[in-house]
């Protein structure tokens, strides 16, 4: 299938009030889009009350966003390359504000997770189109990298606000209401992008890729369905089974149609690049551990401590909220020394941070877990912007659109597989360290019986709710349970600490930390791929 006849966009218009428009619009458009994401899980306790939801219902309710997100950003940068990426922008505020609507009616797991998958088929339309436009009018490198500082620091910001606007929404009312301010900013923020963007498309001939986009949906979608079906269902069960087998043969398809296609989504020869390949890999392993960490952490608040959702809130803030009051530090920083120092830096004391995190016991204060949890903020404020500028820089300016669209999928692919697979190693290993915990509490070999077969039939969320007859057996099964669901916190920790690590590891080895910004460029073969005019 052809393009529509289309000519290479017009030079960016260097009026100064055009361009602070436009990154503002930018910025606000990723600022809405990330709103629900920690908000959304730091309700799950809340969620899983009202809708009756299982540990697996949970662990849906959180990708229902994030797989339509990490499934269409290449397409829905390919859209914005096409038909242009205003339209794009502002037809994902649209479904944005329409999932938000589903959600904000909803009164079940599966309307929920209706809704949350319109949010993020809304967010995968506008993280491309909101790098797109910013590099359209910041064809400069330096300026560029200070947009996109800033850009990060709107997501960190969407990231830090929503869990705290939520808990104090779910303090006073209904949970459906936590929706309720992504939708009023959306359709605001849509109102201003149709009177005040201007439109841009490739400055080459692009088509529509839908074998490559049929196979990144069966691949991305098989791996995070086995993963989560795999921790409730058995890793051996045939629908567990057949998911990796789909995931693995839809990911070898795309690569193999990728390589063929005259105009691929995604062109396998940008990862030729090492620049381009690192910051991807680190990308998602970042994100992996980031998103990964925050849910495991919500339910470790919420079921261990017994804190309010506005509590959660408020104790996840640092792993965000620097990203927003360092972000400014970090772009004036990165003309100062390499991108990749600084890279290598925060994924060290991220990783540092994350592994520190084995402290944390059923009664760790507030004030210690904060210090732990804001080393680990720290790490991913200065990883973040980056990364997100190695990817762009290590392209021509005319693929700035497919690496903006590349960046966000490996990003949202490592946010989708993080919930799953930290929710898979805190079922299990709750599971498996809650007997030896409950032997030792004292209680009797009847109740220790109860709280077993509670915990297996119901999942971690029993904590939200388990009570036995007296008030002294109560307390002792909470307490087994809350060594054990801290135990499992611990693995999460290390997992993600560790994965942090490797990440630096990969960014030295492919980035590098001097400054060599010069040699990350594409191969020219790469940036002009068959059929492709540019």
């Amino acid at each position: 299938m052809s393009s529509p006849a289309s000519s290479p966009s017009a030079p960016p218009d260097t009026g100064n009030r055009h361009i602070t428009a436009t990154i503002v619009l930018a910025c606000l458009g990723v600022f809405v889009s990330y709103l629900p994401v920690v908000g959304v899980s730091v309700a799950l306790p809340v969620l899983q009350q009202a809708l009756d939801a299982s540990t697996e219902g949970l662990q849906w309710i959180t990708d229902a966003f994030i797989l339509p997100t990490a499934a269409l950003l290449l397409t829905c940068g390919m859209v914005g390359d096409l038909y242009g990426r205003k339209k794009t922008y502002l037809a994902g505020l649209t479904l944005f504000a329409l999932g938000c609507v589903v959600c904000l009616t909803g009164g079940s797991v599966v309307q929920v997770c209706v809704g949350q998958a319109l949010t993020g088929i809304g967010t995968a339309a506008l993280l491309p189109s909101t790098l797109a436009l910013i590099g359209h009018v910041c064809p400069d490198p330096r300026k560029r990298a200070r947009a996109i500082a800033l850009w990060t620091a709107a997501l960190g910001l969407g990231l830090t606000l929503g869990p705290v606007v939520n808990g104090v929404i779910v303090e006073h009312t209904s949970w459906r209401w936590i929706f309720l301010p992504a939708l009023v900013l959306a359709v605001l923020t849509a109102v201003a992008g149709a009177a005040l963007l201007t439109d841009s498309r490739a400055e080459r001939e692009r088509h529509l890729d839908l074998p490559g986009q049929l196979l990144a949906v069966v691949a991305i979608t098989g791996l995070v369905y086995g993963v989560i079906e795999g921790g409730s269902a058995g890793w051996s069960s045939p629908q567990v089974v057949i998911a990796f087998v789909a995931a693995a043969l839809g990911a070898a398809g795309f690569v193999l149609v990728e390589l063929r296609s005259a105009c691929p989504m995604l062109d396998m020869r940008l990862f030729k690049s090492p620049a381009f390949s690192g910051a991807a890999l680190v990308m998602a392993v970042t994100l992996f551990a980031q998103v990964g960490l925050v849910f495991a952490l919500s339910e470790y608040f919420g079921l261990v401590h017994h804190a309010s959702t506005l509590d959660i809130g408020i104790r996840l803030i640092a792993i965000n909220g620097f990203t927003v009051v360092l972000s400014p530090l970090v772009g004036r920083l990165m003309h100062r020394v390499t991108p990749g120092l600084l890279l290598v830096t925060g994924l060290v004391i991220g990783g540092i941070g994350a592994l520190v995190m084995n402290v944390f016991q059923a009664d760790t204060g507030t004030g210690e877990a904060a210090l732990v949890i804001g080393v680990f903020g720290i790490g991913i404020a200065l990883a973040m912007a980056p990364i997100t500028t190695i990817a762009m820089d290590a392209l021509p300016h005319r693929l700035g659109g497919t690496a903006a669209a590349a960046n966000s999928a490996l990003r949202q692919i490592g946010s989708a597989l993080g919930p799953a697979v930290f929710g898979v190693i805190l079922t299990h290993r709750t599971l498996a360290t809650l007997p030896g915990h409950l032997a030792a509490s004292g209680l009797s070999p009847a109740d220790q019986g109860q709280v077993n077969g509670m915990v297996s039939n119901v999942g971690i969320q029993a904590g939200a709710f388990l009570h036995l007859k007296t008030a002294e057996s109560t307390g002792q099964a909470l307490g087994a349970y809350g060594a054990s669901f801290t135990d499992a916190l611990h693995t999460c920790a290390l997992v993600g600490g560790i994965g942090m690590l490797v990440a630096a590891v990969i960014a030295v080895a492919l980035i590098g930390i001097r400054p060599a910004r010069a040699a990350q460029t594409v191969p020219e073969t790469a940036a002009h791929p068959a059929g492709a005019a540019s």
